[in-house]
């Protein structure tokens, strides 16, 4: 058992995680080989890092809160090459559409040492165990008292989107 590279892999992973939640898109992009491949769910698939790395950047922006927790790494090491699943607990606020997603997958992960010496992850899927979503509105005591975002996401008058509240 390679213990070096599964702790490499490991520290890839969480790094892929962060760099996700705090929009960090050179650093997220980096976490990925050049022609990595992406599958989320049933009907999101992409055939390179470029269109994945884009389609995250849109889609979870300054505009959207986000959290993903991967833990209960079983990672299997083969030479130069490596597999993994990952538990996943992710939530997801958007202010401006004042909902709230929680859900929980398992990754399926395949990475690569690359020729620079670092691992990346070479393809990513994820298959749902269980997805909610809400109405912030249904949840009258909800104020969001911290956002890193909102002084960078500018609403419709040119202002920034204050504090969200349910109420």
């Amino acid at each position: 058992m390679d213990l070096e590279a599964i702790v490499h892999i490991q520290r890839l992973k969480y790094r892929y995680a962060r760099s996700l939640d705090t929009k960090s898109w050179v650093e997220f992009a980096d976490t990925l080989t050049v022609d990595a491949t992406a599958i989320y769910g049933e009907q999101l698939s992409f055939d390179s890092r470029d269109s994945f790395v884009s389609f995250l950047e849109n889609t979870l922006g300054s505009h959207v809160i986000t959290e993903h927790q991967c833990g209960q790494p079983e990672i299997d090491v083969d030479g130069d090459t490596a597999t993994g699943v990952w538990c996943l607990a992710d939530t997801v606020v958007v202010p401006e559409d004042g909902m709230l997603m929680r859900g929980s997958a398992f990754y399926h992960d395949r990475y690569a040492l690359c020729s620079d010496g670092k691992w990346r992850i070479s393809h990513t899927s994820y298959e749902r165990t269980w997805e909610s979503v809400m109405s912030l509105s249904d949840m009258p005591s909800f104020r969001l008292t911290s956002n890193k975002w909102a002084m960078l996401q500018p609403n419709s008058y040119g202002n920034s989107i204050p504090a969200v509240s349910a109420g």
